[in-house]
């Protein structure tokens, strides 16, 4: 039976979002939170960017020590052959990374006013095949290959661009809304043709120009669902991502586990999601990135289960399911971090001291592996996040220090 699967695309589309930014820990943080949720795939950046080099081979080793669960970690790059050679040469250990997804612009409307007549069909074509087989050739076990602006690409190339990408080693194609006018009928559509005629999945990424990435991804899935393909869906924290955002992790989930519709709640879901850790890191993710979640913000937001008029709050008070579709539990605790106690504190970081650092590990109940490389990690990432470091952050920092010192070549050797 198909099954659908989340590929997370915070560290890639996500980290883009402007007026905002993550430090590379804090990328970590986001692999981190979607391992324990249970999530499929995380596209975990541009391993072709030399900025992105020591943070890639840190994912490496943590995945590789287990902290990350079964999360399978994914390159990005653009669908040149180039940008795949720089980044199947980036290894840690002996491994790179094994999954990537190469994008290049399909639409005419993009070959027209992007590349300006420097490719035109065939050649992106060309340049898409031959960065596939850059990256089979350099160890990928798994490639999907991303049509640009596919929403506004027409039927007969999108296939023939799908099929060449089949024929030389990709495993799925990647539907991209790019601009966000898709609409949940037309891409259903679009999905299940699609599917059928290059007979591998066709997985979503969807904008919210329009207010519809969640609808659209959750649709383009249930076309794959019907054509006999895996669904895989492209999903941020907070919806976050370029422009009005993209389709949010949480909201696609809670949609097959607890819509009226039986086509999503009968659907399969092949990756073991855990949303007792929806909360922690929505919240995490709110306060790294700087952006306040919305008070309506689905299940994580601080009025998702919050009731005021008379006939709700009279309603809610007799049983919560007259006025909630689910139950507000199964989103797992909220954070109670060390740094936001009231009170006096001793608190850890970029300029404190062993004594400090000593008397929060042990309120933790943590043991670090290594405690002076422990000690001083929580003080570089202190520094690149500018911010008091989370207790899921202190108690990373304990478990994986000789993982995580990987971020910072020449500094901790």
């Amino acid at each position: 039976m198909p099954q659908i699967h989340f590929l997370d695309v915070t560290n890639r589309d996500g980290v883009q979002t402007a007026r905002t930014g993550l430090s590379k820990f804090g990328k970590t943080m986001v692999n981190f939170y979607l391992g324990r949720l249970g999530v499929a795939q995380s596209e975990i950046g541009f391993p072709f960017l030399f900025h992105e080099v020591p943070y890639v081979r840190a994912q490496i080793a943590l995945a590789e020590a287990g902290a990350f669960g079964d999360l399978r970690l994914s390159g990005w790059c653009r669908g040149v052959p180039q940008d795949v050679e720089k980044a199947v040469a980036v290894r840690a250990g002996g491994k790179g990374l094994a999954h990537y997804n190469l994008s290049i612009s399909t639409s005419d409307y993009m070959l027209a006013n992007k590349f300006r007549g420097k490719l035109d069909r065939d050649a992106v074509i060309r340049e898409m095949t031959a960065a596939v087989r850059a990256a089979k050739a350099g160890g990928a076990r798994t490639v999907g290959v991303n049509a640009e602006d596919g929403s506004r690409t027409d039927d007969g190339f999108l296939t023939e661009f799908a099929l060449a990408a089949k024929e030389a080693g990709a495993d799925r194609v990647r539907y991209c809304d790019t601009i966000g006018g898709d609409t949940p009928d037309r891409i259903r559509e679009r999905f299940a043709k699609l599917a059928s005629a290059i007979g591998i999945p066709v997985e979503t990424h969807c904008h919210n120009d329009l207010g519809l990435a969640v609808a659209n991804s959750i649709h383009g899935a249930l076309g794959d669902l019907q054509a006999g393909q895996d669904a895989w869906i492209n999903t941020c924290v907070n919806g976050i991502g370029e422009r009005s955002g993209n389709a949010d992790l949480l909201s696609t989930i809670l949609a097959f586990r607890h819509a009226f519709d039986p086509q999503l709640t009968g659907a399969e879901i092949g990756d073991p999601i855990d949303l007792s850790w929806a909360r922690r890191f929505a919240l995490w993710a709110s306060y790294a990135f700087g952006q306040p979640l919305p008070y309506n913000q689905v299940g994580v937001g601080r009025n998702a289960f919050a009731h005021e008029s008379g006939i709700h709050a009279d309603g809610a008070l007799k049983d919560h399911g007259n006025y909630e579709l689910y139950d507000e539990e199964t989103l797992g605790p909220f954070p109670d971090d060390w740094h936001a106690r009231p009170g006096r504190v001793v608190l850890t970081g970029e300029y404190g001291g062993k004594a400090g650092f000593r008397h929060v590990m042990d309120g933790l109940g943590v043991e670090p592996a290594d405690e002076e490389l422990a000690f001083k990690l929580v003080q570089l990432c202190n520094a690149q996040t500018g911010r008091p470091l989370t207790d899921d952050e202190l108690r990373l920092i304990a478990g994986y220090p000789r993982e995580l010192a990987l971020l910072f070549p020449g500094v901790i050797d």
